[in-house]
């Protein structure tokens, strides 16, 4: 696994802007090399404040939309169209507004899809989606995603693994998460090793709040009592903060910033 970079901006808002920008150059850079990009969404007030600002940026049409695949990294087991589904969020901030091929969106299913009230049978039936995904090249059960977007919780929560959770001692790329400390109860959730499929990693932090969270990230703590420590990227592994969520990191990490 990559060792992480952390790169501080001055606040969340400039923090969202320079997190589409660069997630614009990476998609574009994806697409070039292998004819298609994909990327793993995150819900969350910086996480949707993201993709927010790539529905606005300039650059936002230098992605080709119409070859990107959107996936989820967790879900909260609702209805379609529901307000607390991350997918719900990210189609009013970003996905309503730009050329995506419907086909190649993601959504994890919730107790209105096939499985109805199972979300054992739906977190299978996303594995499913996922392993349909995969080429030759990719070596597991999951498509080896560009880019994988991730909050942290005050807790070092990830996705929907929180510490001392079942889920992190689970093998399968998908599993459903009941008893979650933060309502809804149920979800869906991707494990850790499907996280570190990804080529990349960007672990998002805004606030105050968030910072003895990504202190505890950046330490040799283990995942099973800090998830976000067990989230990294194959190749590269970044926490993007503002100074606020950053106001704890170790002075060994390396980091950029502020911007």
């Amino acid at each position: 696994m990559s060792v992480p970079e952390v790169v501080v901006h001055h606040d969340g808002p400039l923090l969202a802007k320079a997190v589409a920008a660069r997630l614009v150059t990476a998609l574009v850079d994806s697409a070039a090399a292998r004819g298609s990009a994909s990327v793993v969404l995150t819900g969350g007030g910086i996480g949707t404040a993201v993709l927010t600002e790539l529905a606005v940026a300039p650059a936002r049409d230098a992605i080709d939309w119409r070859h990107l695949d959107v996936w989820w990294g967790d879900e909260r087991f609702e209805p379609a169209g529901d307000p607390e589904r991350n997918e719900t969020g990210a189609r009013s901030a970003l996905l309503d507004h730009v050329d995506v091929d419907q086909r190649r969106v993601h959504p994890m299913p919730g107790p209105d899809g096939p499985d109805g009230n199972d979300p054992e049978a739906a977190a299978a039936r996303y594995a499913g989606w996922l392993a349909a995904a995969t080429r030759p090249e990719d070596h597991g059960p999951v498509p080896s995603f560009d880019v994988l977007l991730l909050g942290i919780g005050p807790e070092a929560h990830v996705a929907s693994l929180f510490p001392g959770m079942p889920a992190l001692y689970d093998e399968r790329p998908v599993v459903a998460v009941r008893g979650s400390p933060k309502p809804p109860p149920t979800r869906l959730s991707l494990t850790l090793p499907s996280i570190r499929a990804a080529r990349e990693v960007w672990i998002l932090a805004s606030g105050a709040e968030k910072a003895d969270a990504v202190a505890m990230a950046l330490s040799d703590a283990g995942p099973v009592q800090v998830p976000a420590a067990g989230a990294r990227g194959r190749q590269r592994t970044l926490f993007l903060l503002d100074r606020d969520a950053a106001a704890k990191v170790p002075p060994q990490i390396g980091r950029q910033g502020p911007h």
